[in-house]
C-alpha cells in the first residue's frame, strides 16, 4: 500500500509539472467529415553540442535544421455574380476536385429597392493550403465584380509544440500508472489508480483533439464567400437617366459644404475670435490711455486758470451799497 501511495505521489508531481493544456478559442471539430490529413510537421532539433562552438561564442548553426512553421491560412471574399446558385455549385465542385469539401452553404432571397427579390448566398469551403491561391483565382473567374477580399494567417507553431510536449509527459505518466495498477492487489488501490488513469486519459484525448484541429486547419484552408446577385447592385435607370448619379452628386456637394463649414468654424474659433478679442482689447486700452491723457491736459491748461470777473453795473453797485448800510 505504501509503495502504491508513493508511486501515486510521484505521478501527481509529474501532473503538476505538466498541467492541463488550455484549449484554443478557435478549437472546433473539422466540419465535412473529411479524413484527417497528416501535416508534415518537424519539431525543433536539439541544440548543437558544446564541441560545435568556436571560442565559446560562435555556434555551428548549419548543424540545426530549420523548423517548419505551422500556419493556418484563411480567406474571406465578397463577389457579385450573375447567378449565385450556379456559382455556389461551381465552387463546391472545385473544392471537391482539389481534395477539399464544403463546410456550409446557404442560399436565400434578398429584397431589392423596387420591391422585387434577388438570390443571395454564402458558403464556406476548405481546400488544401497549397492550392489556396489557385482556388481564389478560379473563384474570381466569370464574376461581375470583386467587392472585398481578405487573406489571414495564424502561426500556431508554438502552440502545437507545447501541446506535443504535454502529450509526451501525459503518455509517460499513463505508462507509470499502468505499471502501478498491475502491482495493486487491493480494491481501494485499484480504484485510486484507476481514477488517476481516467483523468490522464481525458487530458490526453483533449490534447490530441486540439493537435488534430491544428493539423487539419493548417492542411486545409477555409474560404468564406458571400455571393451577391448582379441585380442587387445594378443601378436604377429610367429612360437613360440614372438617379443614383444625381444622388451621388448631391451627397458629394453636401460633404463638400460640411467640410468647408467645419473648416470655417475651426478657423473662426481658433484664429478669428482670439484675434478679434486681442485687437479690441488693444485698441480699447490705447483709447482709454489717450482719453485719460487728454483729460489731464484739459484740467492742467484750462481749469487751472481763474476766470475774469465782469464789471458790475452802476445800479447794481448802488443797490449793493444800500444793502450794506446798517439800520438805525
Amino acid at each position: 500500500m505504501k509503495k502504491i501511495l508513493f508511486g501515486l505521489l510521484l505521478v501527481s508531481l509529474l501532473l503538476a509539472g505538466c498541467g492541463t493544456p488550455a484549449m484554443s478559442e478557435n478549437y472546433a471539430p473539422m466540419a465535412g467529415g473529411g479524413a484527417s490529413q497528416a501535416y508534415d510537421y518537424e519539431e525543433a532539433a536539439p541544440a548543437a553540442p558544446a564541441e560545435s562552438y568556436q571560442d565559446g561564442y560562435d555556434a555551428n548553426v548549419s548543424a540545426v535544421p530549420a523548423q517548419k512553421r505551422m500556419v493556418i491560412e484563411n480567406a474571406d471574399m465578397s463577389i457579385v455574380v450573375v447567378d449565385p446558385e450556379a456559382k455556389m455549385q461551381a465552387v463546391a465542385a472545385m473544392a471537391e476536385r482539389m481534395g477539399g469539401f464544403v463546410v456550409s452553404s446557404n442560399l436565400f432571397e434578398t429584397y431589392l429597392s423596387d420591391g422585387g427579390t434577388a438570390p443571395e448566398g454564402s458558403m464556406t469551403v476548405r481546400v488544401p493550403a497549397e492550392k489556396l491561391k489557385e482556388a481564389l483565382a478560379e473563384i474570381k473567374e466569370g464574376i461581375v465584380e470583386l467587392k472585398t477580399e481578405t487573406r489571414s494567417g495564424q502561426d500556431v507553431t508554438q502552440e502545437y509544440t507545447d501541446l506535443s510536449s504535454r502529450l509526451k509527459n501525459l503518455e509517460s505518466t499513463e505508462r507509470q500508472l499502468n505499471t502501478i495498477l498491475e502491482d495493486a492487489d487491493k480494491t481501494e488501490d485499484v480504484m485510486l489508480v484507476f481514477n488517476q488513469l481516467t483523468q490522464i486519459r481525458e487530458q490526453i484525448e483533449l490534447i490530441k483533439g486540439q493537435m488534430q484541429y491544428y493539423e487539419q486547419s493548417a492542411a486545409l484552408s477555409a474560404i468564406s464567400i458571400r455571393l451577391i446577385a448582379e441585380e442587387t447592385v445594378k443601378p436604377i435607370e429610367i429612360g437613360g437617366w440614372k438617379p443614383e448619379g444625381v444622388v451621388r452628386d448631391a451627397v458629394q456637394t453636401l460633404v463638400d459644404f460640411l467640410k468647408g463649414f467645419f473648416e470655417f468654424v475651426v478657423w473662426l474659433v481658433i484664429v478669428f475670435l482670439p484675434a478679434a478679442i486681442l485687437i479690441i482689447l488693444s485698441v480699447g486700452s490705447i483709447l482709454f490711455v489717450l482719453w485719460r491723457f487728454v483729460r489731464w491736459l484739459w484740467r492742467l491748461f484750462f481749469k487751472g486758470k481763474a476766470k475774469p470777473v465782469a464789471p458790475m453795473a452802476p445800479a447794481a453797485l448802488a443797490a449793493q451799497s444800500t444793502e450794506s448800510e446798517p439800520e438805525e
